[in-house]
């Protein structure tokens, strides 16, 4: 009979122990998945806005037009105006322009480029790649107050 109840409950627990590995296994990769998820979102518009930033520093201002989106033109925003904004003679220095924050807004992502002439709003639309200036200084939404609320 001491042989019956050595190996009493063993099978329980070894099957006890491989369900708790298994499960904060798949934890883990569940909150690895996460986290990589939320800081990787934005990369393809930071990556994007690097290499505009990239282009203006080498004053490839056509590249740099190309990475705005406007690569067939853009008939709302010619190169013409483009380099008003751009160039060398709008005065903005590329040289000391960063990226210091993004926000991921559903299909666009909004980054903020701190340059010489302050923070710049910029809006990066998921679909079409292209980059544009954003209609709100950063906010996904525009947050019109109503009187009296703040």
């Amino acid at each position: 009979m001491a042989g019956y109840f050595e190996q009493y409950g063993v099978s329980d627990a070894k099957r006890s122990k491989a369900i708790a590995w298994i499960s904060g296994i798949v934890l883990g990769l569940v909150i690895a998945v996460l986290a990589g998820y939320f800081v990787f979102r934005t990369f393809p518009a930071k990556r994007q806005v690097g290499r505009f930033l990239d282009d203006l520093r080498r004053q490839d201002y056509k590249a740099a037009y190309n990475d705005w989106g406007c690569a067939r033109g853009c008939p709302d925003y010619a190169y013409k105006n483009f380099l008003e904004d751009w160039g060398p003679k709008s005065g903005v220095d590329a040289a000391s322009a960063s990226i210091r924050r993004s926000r991921f807004c559903g299909d666009f992502v909004n980054v903020i480029v701190e340059s010489n002439k302050g923070p710049l709003f910029l809006r990066y639309d998921r679909e079409p790649g292209s980059l544009g200036f954003a209609p709100w200084q950063a906010a996904c939404t525009a947050h019109v107050p109503t009187p009296g609320a703040p």
